[in-house]
């Protein structure tokens, strides 16, 4: 009979062994899974992901792995044409970040993606999580990767909470770091499992727990499904109205023209006046938006993409 250490032991192998035959049974066949995937495709599709759906993201990724498929590709691209390409993916500021990592990663990395996570933690527009995430996926090795779904997954299965935390925890990260396989190979791939079941049966409003492979482990179901703790804590924001749709319209605006757009254009966009300057002026600071001045006075100001 097996007890302490050697049974903690035996219990992980278990959960590894359960979840990791589900995934391989379950996983969707996505583009940056593939096997003659690179890291630099991986990277492209972990910042690409962040806050924006799947089938939002692959035809883009495969669109831009086709015109950039290299980071010194990348580098070489005109802004104009990489915000055009992101289009409508959100948050454009990722791209301008992306593009700043390719530049980096040919100046300092002879044009590679580095395989040290202090290096790619020093890389414009990557942290913690993107780190992980390219180490595990892109060159398979072990690391911690703490998404929003694997801290959901990990939160009920071995926290017996709801939903995490809005802010990760030392105590989350610890607790994930525990139960990743010690071997580089299956550590990847505990990874990419965990990642996956939060996304399609551990969701967070309607989780389908009947078809859960580790449901006979789960600590969140043993205590009854208990409400979200932290509930109370969470913000959410209506996009109508905002200034995010506001950017939003004028990126667009400047995205479906190859020529500066006069400032009387931009203002069609929205008609409080004061917001679309505020948002404006938000755009050019990002480096997003670029302000023609006139020649003169009689003419008005115009408005592109970085060139």
């Amino acid at each position: 009979m097996l007890d302490g250490p050697a049974r903690r032991s035996s219990d992980a192998a278990a959960l590894h062994g359960t979840l990791l035959d589900w995934y391989r049974d379950n996983a969707r066949d996505l583009p940056w899974r593939a096997p003659d995937r690179t890291p630099w495709g991986v990277l492209v599709s972990e910042v690409m992901l962040q806050q924006t759906p799947v089938v939002r993201v692959e035809p883009a990724w495969r669109a831009w792995m086709d015109r950039w498929p290299t980071p010194a590709a990348l580098a070489a691209a005109s802004t104009a044409d990489v915000l055009r390409a992101w289009d409508r993916l959100g948050y454009p500021r990722r791209a301008l970040r992306l593009q700043e990592c390719a530049c980096t990663l040919v100046q300092r990395h002879g044009g590679q993606v580095p395989d040290d996570p202090a290096e790619l933690r020093a890389l414009p527009g990557v942290g913690e999580y993107t780190a992980a995430a390219v180490l595990a996926f892109g060159f398979g090795r072990r690391s911690v990767v703490l998404d929003t779904n694997v801290r959901r997954v990990l939160g009920r299965l071995l926290g017996g909470t709801a939903l995490p935390p809005p802010a990760q925890t030392v105590a989350e990260r610890q607790r994930a770091a525990a139960v990743v396989p010690d071997d580089d190979a299956t550590a990847a791939r505990w990874a990419v499992a965990t990642m996956e079941l939060g996304a399609l049966v551990c969701t967070a409003r309607s989780p389908r727990c009947a078809a859960c492979p580790v449901a006979d482990r789960c600590a969140w179901l043993v205590a009854g499904r208990p409400d979200d703790e932290h509930a109370h804590r969470r913000r959410t924001q209506a996009f109508a109205g905002t200034d995010r749709q506001v950017r939003g319209r004028v990126m667009a605006l400047l995205r479906e023209t190859l020529e500066p757009v006069p400032a009387t254009g931009v203002e069609a966009v929205w008609p409080d006046r004061v917001q679309l300057a505020r948002a404006v002026n938000g755009l050019v600071a990002d480096g997003l938006v670029e302000v023609l001045v006139p020649a003169s006075d009689d003419e008005p100001a115009a408005y592109r993409l970085p060139a």
